[in-house]
This record gives C-alpha cells, sequence and structure tokens, in this order.
C-alpha cells in the first residue's frame, strides 16, 4: 500500500471510536496474585508518547527506544519515545518535546495524525496519552545517551505479524508476572509500550 494510502486511511480511522482498553488489554503483564497499587487513574501524572511513522523505501515505520538504566523510571525497558507533561503545555507538543529530547527529531516537519486511547499504569502512576506522527522522510536522529541505550525502527508489518508474539513468567519486585511481548528481533516490548502497541496493531489490522 502506497504511504499516502496508509496515511489517509488511518488519519481517518484515528477520528472514530478507537478499539480502546479491550485491544491494550491483549498485551497486558499480569501477575499471579493480585497487587494493590496506590496509585489511581484520577490522581495520575499525565505524560504523553509519539508513535512517529516514517517512510523507508517501500516500508512505513516507526522508532522505538532501548532505555538506559540512569532514567528514573522504566530502567533498560523498550519504550516509545515520551516523557512526563510539563505545565503550560498541550499533551501533543509534550510527544513532540520529548521525542526532540529523546531522539533528535524536531516537531516542525511532523503531522500530527491522532491520538489512541490513554493509558493508566499503575506501577508509576503515569496516564500515558499515545500519539501517531507521520514525517514523509526518514529523519536524521540524535539519541540522547543519557536517556537512551539504543534506537531502533520497526515495521508496521512486522508488528501487525501475530507470531511475533511471545510469552514468559518473569518474576518482577517480588510478583511472578505473566508477561506477553512483541519481539522484534533481539528486543521484547512489554508492559505498557506493548499495550499501546497493541491497539495501534488493532488500527492497522482494520486498514491494511
Amino acid at each position: 500500500m502506497a504511504d499516502n494510502t496508509l496515511i489517509t486511511k488511518l488519519t481517518e480511522r484515528l477520528r472514530e471510536q478507537l478499539p480502546g482498553q479491550p485491544a491494550q488489554v491483549k498485551m497486558m503483564a499480569r501477575p499471579r496474585v493480585p497487587i494493590t497499587y496506590p496509585g489511581s487513574p484520577e490522581h495520575a501524572i499525565p505524560s504523553a508518547v509519539l508513535i512517529l511513522l516514517f517512510p523507508r523505501g517501500d516500508d512505513i515505520r516507526f522508532y522505538l527506544t532501548q532505555r538506559t538504566h540512569a532514567v528514573e523510571h522504566h530502567k533498560g525497558q523498550i519504550s516509545l519515545p515520551g516523557g512526563a507533561w510539563e505545565e503550560g503545555e498541550r499533551l501533543p507538543d509534550t510527544a513532540m518535546r520529548e521525542t526532540y529530547e529523546e531522539i533528535g527529531v524536531r516537531g516542525d516537519g511532523i503531522r500530527l495524525l491522532g491520538a489512541l486511547t490513554p493509558l493508566f499504569v499503575p506501577v508509576t502512576g503515569f496516564m500515558i496519552h499515545p500519539f501517531i506522527g507521520w514525517l514523509n522522510y526518514e529523519p536524521l536522529t540524535n539519541p540522547d545517551p543519557a536517556e537512551v541505550e539504543t534506537l531502533f525502527s520497526v515495521s508496521v508489518n512486522s508488528l501487525i505479524d501475530d507470531n511475533i508474539i511471545g510469552k514468559e513468567e518473569r518474576t518482577i519486585r517480588g510478583f511472578l508476572m505473566h508477561i506477553p511481548f512483541f519481539k522484534f528481533g533481539d528486543h521484547k516490548v512489554w508492559g505498557a509500550t506493548a499495550m499501546i502497541l497493541s491497539e495501534f496493531k488493532t488500527l492497522l489490522k482494520e486498514i491494511l
């Protein structure tokens, strides 16, 4: 499918009712026993992330980052570019600012296509607002070494391949967790990022 056709269809689909939580929870990590977290959606810390789409040959891709162990939250995990909202910002501007700070891509040429369903993360207390943007060229990147260990890109065609989904059990903070993940090469994407990508995947499967 040509770039413009996909972007047009995705923009139109994002204006309609989103798949929402049922699509997100398909990739939710679940504890073997219930866990009670102190935070709540009503008192969540606003944040925003960006799925930045761009062309490479006949492919459309987006960036993921492996976080360093120097960051405050989600050390070493795979994330979308993004971070916490700052006073006076619009949430889409938060996503753009954090994308520039983390991977060095300015928001000037990015066309915002729309937003996915906000996702509350009980373990950190963040409410993540995912946005989707489009650049009509592959940008130069300059990852911040304090925040980004590795920057890599993923094809939308690989995301919609059900064969890249795996499952494992792991002990996290003393709790045994059942964890579904996307396997992109050597990278396992799980947790909040996987839940956001699960909704994005659902939309892509509808329009591809």
